[in-house]
């Protein structure tokens, strides 16, 4: 293979992975200014890395059986007009999110609303797809699993799993509304859905899902600390590499070393006296402001990393980084699913990116002014 070819594989790869690499270029920086010893190994949180090594093995798991296309489709039979069958998509990332998380619901369910409405007008199919990325960003930030900010800060944080999902009850609640009402624009004309046939890598088999739905359950029951984590993360590892050992190649290990990179860049910047004082100066408490501004630029994921050792006030600090996931398409970087979802089907991007700024505009405005009004 020439040397030009190695470099395009190299800068393809890259740019598919470009937060892991800047993450890790970070890590590398700041091990420049701290030398690497004995401390390093208590910035990783390894329970996190853990819950998140053990959700994405159980939902990869219930993906390859062919579980959510199942449902989706199920569902999708009983409606038939355009307005139902786009509220219906937009309804199943948003609840289903909560449980298999904002990325995972749109890997599933995008690809789902482009076979049923490609034969429709191309605006019913970008506006359901726009408002599927809203639902999927949404409705995962109530659960503590909904998403790996979510994850992340519940390990930190001394709640119980009821406490952290009245925090951002409101919000969900709102955001369901406003959802329900962004469908009422589109004529409710009658259409006809035929039933779709969807691959899977496996049929679908009862009693992997069995498996999968006790394993899930017993992940559950780690990210409470009801059973230690390491536990449920072997158990998952062993029942997985012996019902199905391609589900390890569907794990994202990039999102886990993406977390491992950043733990060391944050805590080498705490052993830092001018940039910990300068976080510590502009966070103060400022959480959700702060955060939410991060999270536009570096992803809100990143942002919950850099800026936890610094928020004295960490449910400002959740909300920031929930709400946060609204705004650009970096804001969450499940949001870029989406938009290589549909422009791989459909291009368009530009046209893609203006409905999906305006609506995320519209979106993270009301969430902001429903903040104001609750502190008010």
């Amino acid at each position: 293979m020439s040397a030009g070819k190695i470099f395009q594989k190299i800068f393809s790869w890259c740019k598919k992975e470009i937060i892991f690499c800047i993450t890790f270029l970070l890590a590398l920086v700041s091990m420049l200014f701290v030398k690497p010893d004995a401390k390093y190994i208590s910035y990783i949180d390894f329970g996190t890395l853990l819950t998140l090594f053990s959700l994405m093995a159980v939902v990869s798991g219930w993906r390859r059986t062919g579980l959510f296309s199942a449902l989706g489709n199920i569902v999708c039979r009983k409606v038939h007009g355009q307005r139902g069958l786009c509220l219906t998509l937009v309804l199943l990332c948003f609840f289903s999110s909560m449980i298999i998380t904002n990325d995972v619901a749109l890997l599933t369910f995008v690809p789902f609303a482009v076979v049923l409405l490609s034969k429709t007008s191309g605006f019913l199919l970008l506006y359901t797809v726009v408002l599927q990325t809203l639902a999927a960003n949404l409705g995962s930030m109530i659960t503590p699993i909904g998403n790996p900010q979510n994850i992340f800060l519940f390990s930190k944080m001394q709640l119980g799993t009821i406490q952290f999902m009245k925090i951002l009850f409101p919000y969900t609640l709102i955001s369901l509304a406003l959802l329900i009402l962004s469908t009422l624009i589109i004529k409710n004309e009658e259409m006809k859905i035929e039933q779709q046939e969807f691959s899977s890598d496996r049929p679908s088999f009862a009693g992997k899902n069995i498996l999968y739905t006790a394993l899930f359950i017993l992940c559950l029951l780690s990210v409470v600390n009801v059973i230690p984590k390491w536990s449920a993360a072997v158990l998952v590892a062993l029942c997985v590499f012996v019902s199905d050992r391609k589900i390890f190649c569907n794990i994202d290990f990039m999102l886990l070393l993406t977390f491992t990179a950043f733990f060391i860049f944050t805590g080498n910047i705490a052993r830092l006296e001018s940039v910990d004082s300068f976080l510590k100066r502009i966070t103060g408490t400022n959480e959700f402001a702060v955060s939410l501004a991060f999270s536009q630029v570096i992803s809100n994921v990143p942002a919950s990393l850099l800026l936890y050792p610094f928020a004295q006030n960490t449910k400002e600090l959740l909300l920031g980084v929930d709400i946060g996931g609204l705004g650009t398409p970096v804001a969450s970087l499940a949001s870029l699913i989406s938009l290589k979802l549909y422009t791989q089907e459909k291009g368009g991007t530009a046209k893609f990116l203006a409905v999906f700024t305006l609506m995320n505009i519209i979106f993270l405005a009301a969430l902001c002014t429903m903040k104001m009004i609750l502190q008010g």
